[in-house]
């Protein structure tokens, strides 16, 4: 039985890897309390400081780490140091915990962002070919890569995954995006044009399941469709979903003032993310969702 260690495990994307491992032995580092549920084992960290959780990474097979405030809020001077420390901070402790194992993980998996890429109406952006943005979230995602890849592991294979926007039934960014949908107001956002990167979170969870037996594979990795599509083309597939044939537009200056009222930022949403996935590809992945058309009606359903 594999044994998965989880840090930051509590939320979406570490949800959908529990729901899918349920035959391996899962260890999630929390904030909360240590306790066993549903045959998953809680252990309590800080996410900053080496404890008794650094036992757990013996003989484990795979470390995921997916610890990090959630960017879906306002960029205060205090939320964006917690954006940053967050990520920042569990990441080197738990390569300080990797460094003191006799027998590490084999695999460490660490999150990043597809939002590493510049804005990008013109191409997509790959691994070997992609440019990087500049401003606030793409320098978390550079110093979030470049502590990760700071750290020596020895045996440990590293893989950073820039992660798309993860499309799930009942959880993630698709759930307010088919309210939005079902209430009328499901046409374009913003200009339209702009490119939405996405990914089905069956595709997800297969992704680091490939990533773990495919052992060639490290580095930076897109985990993403390969087919991103604009703003406009995704709620138009959304609204034919939903069964609402009619959705009205949302400006730009709608949307800042309606993110303000919610508590986020309209770059979520107005940012061109235009990336597709050249690693997994040319190492033979098979996505069962390459057309958003495919996947919203599979969520939607």
């Amino acid at each position: 039985m594999k044994k998965i260690i989880l840090a930051g495990g509590s939320g979406f994307l570490g949800k959908c890897i529990i729901d899918h491992y349920r035959d391996a032995q899962i260890v999630v580092l929390t904030r909360g309390k240590s306790n066993t549920r549903e045959n998953v084992q809680y252990v309590n960290w800080d996410g900053k400081t080496l404890g008794a959780w650094a036992e757990q990474f013996e003989e484990a097979e795979v470390l995921i780490n997916l610890n990090g405030k959630s960017v879906d809020c306002r960029y205060t001077e205090a939320n964006k140091k917690l954006i940053y420390s967050t990520r920042l901070e569990s990441t080197e402790v738990l390569g300080k915990a990797i460094q003191q194992c006799e027998n590490p993980p084999k695999l460490w998996i660490n999150s990043s962002s597809a939002t590493i890429y510049r804005h990008a109406l013109d191409r997509p952006m790959d691994e070997v070919n992609g440019e990087i943005g500049t401003g606030f979230s793409v320098d978390v995602c550079q110093q979030w890569e470049k502590t990760f890849n700071s750290i020596e592991t020895g045996s440990t294979r590293k893989v950073a995954i820039r992660t798309a926007i993860v499309l799930g039934k009942n959880r993630g960014a698709l759930k307010p995006l088919k309210n939005l949908a079902r209430l009328g107001v499901g046409g374009k956002q913003g200009p339209g044009n702009q490119y939405f990167s996405w990914i089905h979170e069956q595709d997800f969870v297969n992704i680091i399941d490939f990533i773990i037996k495919h052992e060639e594979l490290n580095g930076e990795i897109n985990v993403s469709s390969p087919n991103p599509v604009t703003n406009e083309h995704i709620m138009q597939a959304l609204r034919k979903a939903v069964n609402v044939p009619l959705g009205i537009p949302m400006p730009s200056w709608l949307l800042e003032f309606g993110a303000i009222l919610i508590g986020t930022e309209t770059e979520l949403v107005l940012k061109s993310r235009r990336v597709v996935p050249k690693r997994l590809l040319d190492a033979g992945f098979k996505f069962k969702y390459l057309e958003i058309e495919n996947a919203l009606t599979d969520l939607c359903s």
